[in-house]
């Protein structure tokens, strides 16, 4: 497989950096196509599917920066291997934490299956799977490498919703909820590990703060109340949800509303978190020597340009 035979689409909904992102992408493939402001994920990606070419298809999302390398890379499919329900996935690292996994990263989808799933909204009611993300109903072969930066902090908003999504999503057991007294028993340890890093980590980019309250919040809500957690894949809820409790929180009040949160999540779930976050210099040091979980994958070999 080779990637640069693959159509890349660009696939952005409201990102306040999609413009900017999208036009660094054109300089590196400048016949990247692009899908923007589908209202829901299932819809979004089968609107890609229906405008590619190639029987897969590169999404690059609207907060991604693509790394240099990555149009050059061929992989080696072990032979008899059937794909045609396979994504392929690579990691995406994040701005506000340095977390490397597959959120925001770049994926390699088979158009057919696209087409043909059912997802987020679109999923079955009696498929907790597929009710809130793609991973637990796909059948994901998980690249090491990471290729793009995930710039989801440009404004407050952006960065509370980013934190919330994750906060909700990390919190879950395969896609469903458990009660308090299986939380760390069920919930994978890697997804519990991602979850207190983005509780703690961040003060030390531009609105990071704000993904930590969200990220604290969200799992306050999935997990404390009982709050309907299908709604993190509505991004017009989140939306409103921000606009009508959140945006007319001050920057100064952000700090104490973090760890009165925060206080909550240790005192109801034994949440192994400070009250208080890692400082800016405390973050920073983290994602200096921070490393993360090797991925993985049932690919033979990687002819990578790195």
């Amino acid at each position: 497989m080779k990637i640069i035979n693959y159509d890349i689409i660009y696939l952005s909904y409201d990102e306040p950096n999609a413009e900017k992102n999208y036009a660094d992408l054109l300089t590196k493939a400048p016949w990247a196509k692009r899908v923007h402001g589908v209202k829901g994920s299932d819809a979004a990606h089968k609107a890609c599917a229906n405008i590619s070419e190639t029987e897969r298809f590169i999404t690059v999302d609207g907060d991604n920066i693509l790394r240099p390398g990555f149009l050059e890379q061929e992989i080696e499919i072990p032979q008899g291997s059937n794909l045609e329900k396979s994504v392929i996935s690579w990691c995406g690292k994040n701005e506000i934490n340095g977390l490397m996994y597959g959120n925001g990263g770049l994926k390699c989808w088979p158009k057919e299956y696209v087409l043909n799933m059912r997802t987020h909204e679109n999923a079955d009611p009696d498929n907790g799977h597929a009710q809130v993300d793609f991973c637990w109903d796909t059948q994901y072969i998980q690249m090491s490498s990471c290729y793009s930066d995930v710039h989801n902090n440009a404004t407050p908003h952006q960065a509370w919703r980013a934190g919330f999504r994750e906060g909700v999503k990390l919190a879950l057991d395969r896609g469903n909820k458990v009660n308090k007294t299986d939380f760390f028993q069920k919930t994978h340890w890697r997804c519990l590990h991602m979850l207190y890093i983005w509780t703690m980590i961040g003060a030390d980019v531009e609105n990071g703060l704000w993904a930590i309250y969200g990220a604290r919040e969200g799992l306050y809500k999935t997990m404390c109340t009982d709050w309907d957690f299908v709604n993190v894949r509505d991004f017009e809820y989140l939306n409103d949800f921000y606009n009508t409790e959140i945006a007319s929180l001050t920057e100064k009040e952000l700090p104490e509303r973090i760890k009165d949160i925060g206080l909550l999540l240790i005192n109801k779930l034994d949440l192994p978190i400070a009250e208080t976050p890692l400082d800016a210099s405390q973050s920073n040091f983290f994602k200096t020597v921070y490393q993360h979980s090797s991925r993985t994958s049932t690919i033979q070999r990687v002819i990578d340009p790195e």
